[in-house]
């Protein structure tokens, strides 16, 4: 495995991640598709094993209880010092008034909630799901920096959200001096490409770390384009996300599937590969970008 640095900090990650959104009870939240405690561990077991050393998570998902299954085998394990722990704030938890949303109250009450389901003392990533936009901005950041402050987290990241937000988000914390986000959980894969027009540049420019989530477009880009899984029944979710039935998106996986076959890899290498290079791809863009324009 190699590791990097997170962006601009000291933080060392491994390259590859384990999502957790899968782990949780089924009946808990909105996500039917879940693996189970017993079904879960084997997988957070072989991450490790494989030197993954970043576990993302959500209080979100499952109702909290990804949060609990992963804290527990993780504490079984490893040590807490040799893991990183990502978790995010901003869905609901509860019926009512405060029950989600990126106020300062939401975030001190969630952070708490968090740490006790995943039975650590702090988090190394916390990060906001989406943006809120009945918060204003500064009131997230202020929270976020008094978490920070108080050990709660070592640093924040965000997720989701238009360049432009970020890019205000970034300098409201520099003009306030509070801390500032290091890290992007944003949508990117070999069939969405949108984040390579502004997100990227911004976070290369920004010296932030990129985090992409649904890497293999939840799985589509790992199996034949009419097969299906049970996820792909029943995630919602992941039905929005994909609702394009013309030959643009089959010409990919088909394409993903002839260079898997020709190099022996599965599929789900082959995609994962091309999002590891996104970094070096988005740059040489757009200095040609650049030189045609300057013609």
């Amino acid at each position: 495995m190699d590791y990097i640095k997170l962006g601009r900090t000291g933080l060392d990650v491994s390259r590859i991640w384990l999502g957790c959104m899968s782990y949780g009870v089924s009946d808990r939240g909105t996500h039917a598709w879940t693996l189970n405690e017993e079904q879960s561990r084997p997988f957070i077991r072989h991450a490790l094993e494989a030197g993954i050393n970043v576990f993302d998570t959500a209080n979100v998902y499952s109702d909290g209880t990804s949060e609990e299954i992963v804290g527990r085998a993780l504490k079984d394990f490893a040590r807490r010092e040799e893991v990183v722990i990502a978790t995010k704030v901003h869905g609901r938890m509860h019926k009512g008034p405060n029950g989600a949303g990126l106020s300062r109250r939401a975030i001190m009450q969630e952070i708490d909630a968090s740490l006790r389901r995943l039975g650590t003392e702090y988090v190394d990533l916390y990060q906001i799901h989406r943006w809120d936009y009945e918060t204003p901005i500064e009131e997230t950041l202020e929270a976020l920096h008094d978490v920070v402050k108080t050990g709660k987290a070592r640093y924040i990241g965000a997720s989701s959200m238009f360049a432009w937000q970020f890019a205000q988000a970034l300098a409201v914390a520099e003009r306030h001096g509070w801390t500032r986000f290091v890290s992007m959980q944003n949508y990117l894969n070999l069939l969405y490409r949108e984040e390579e027009r502004e997100m990227l540049p911004l976070c290369h420019a920004e010296g932030i770390g990129v985090i992409p989530w649904s890497p293999l477009a939840r799985g589509r880009l790992t199996r034949n384009w009419d097969e299906a899984s049970a996820r792909s029944e029943t995630d919602e979710f992941g039905k929005s996300l994909y609702k394009s039935t013309g030959d643009a998106d089959r010409k990919i996986v088909d394409v993903v599937a002839a260079i898997a076959a020709e190099r022996g890899v599965p599929r789900a290498q082959v995609a994962l590969a091309w999002v590891l290079k996104q970094t070096g791809n988005y740059r040489s863009h757009h200095r040609r970008h650049q030189a045609r324009a300057s013609r």
